[in-house]
């Protein structure tokens, strides 16, 4: 993969720049690569170049991405103040309900749709996907979609006032579970231990919930990056990921990538 600096804005030019009628309302998405497809949802503010770095990991590893525009600036790096605006824009959104517990995001059913969209133009088994932060908590609601096969949770964040809340309505989990037993299915989710925005209580409700289809991974704040302008050990396949032989973030990016080789290619 060629190098691309994390510090200056991503053109994205190696991407396809297609607008996606999903639901009836059109929305910009980014795809590249070949094989199955996997959905990379961005974290806050934005699709930053180091979300982007990761989609490109996931096209190398033999996988077509979609990574759909959710908000923010695209390419951008996460400045002030237009990144607090963007993240108070979020937080106020009906399609985010950023404070709800117990209920799932609008904007899940386009995603879903996308999903199923992604399915159709890739084949294969089925569809992963990722949410990450504010869209951490998507991939799991994605599952009422059948397609999505590979559902990964990085520092879900949401519900922002619940550390204990999961942000998904109880009959949507109550199908998801019932559909992993069924299908012998599991979500693959990662938080640092002291990260502020998605707490041990949010894996323990996730855990109780859906038992040992439910795997966590809950890596010591040791393992973050020193360099990130980000304190709070937060983000772990993207701003706090160390990209070096033996570190534990880069060992939760090879996992996620071996997660979607298990359950999409065989």
């Amino acid at each position: 993969m060629t190098t691309r600096s994390l510090t200056e804005d991503d053109p994205l030019d190696d991407f396809e720049h297609r607008d996606i009628a999903l639901l009836g309302r059109p929305h910009r998405v980014y795809t590249m690569g070949s094989g199955p497809a996997v959905i990379v949802m961005t974290e806050m503010p934005g699709i930053s170049p180091h979300v982007a770095r990761f989609a490109r990991w996931v096209r190398d590893a033999g996988f077509t991405v979609y990574m759909p525009h959710i908000f923010g600036r695209d390419g951008a790096v996460p400045r002030m103040p237009g990144a607090l605006f963007t993240m108070i824009g979020g937080c106020i959104s009906r399609q985010f309900r950023a404070f709800q517990a117990n209920e799932s995001s609008p904007a899940v059913q386009w995603l879903r749709a996308l999903a199923a969209l992604a399915h159709t133009e890739c084949g294969g088994r089925g569809v992963g996907a990722i949410g990450m932060c504010f869209t951490g908590n998507f991939a799991l609601s994605m599952m009422l979609e059948p397609a999505v096969l590979a559902p990964v949770l990085s520092q879900p964040s949401l519900p922002l006032n619940d550390a204990a809340g999961m942000h998904i309505a109880p009959d949507e989990l109550a199908a998801v579970k019932a559909r992993m037993e069924v299908e012998d299915l599991t979500v693959l989710a990662y938080r640092f231990e002291g990260d502020k925005f998605c707490k041990a209580a949010r894996f323990a409700a996730y855990e109780a919930a859906l038992g040992d289809r439910f795997v966590g991974r809950v890596l010591p704040d040791s393992a973050a990056n020193p360099d990130s302008p980000m304190a709070n050990p937060h983000s772990v396949v993207t701003l706090h990921l160390i990209d070096e032989e033996g570190q534990p973030t880069r060992a939760a990016r090879d996992e996620i990538l071996d997660f979607f080789r298990m359950r999409l290619s065989g």
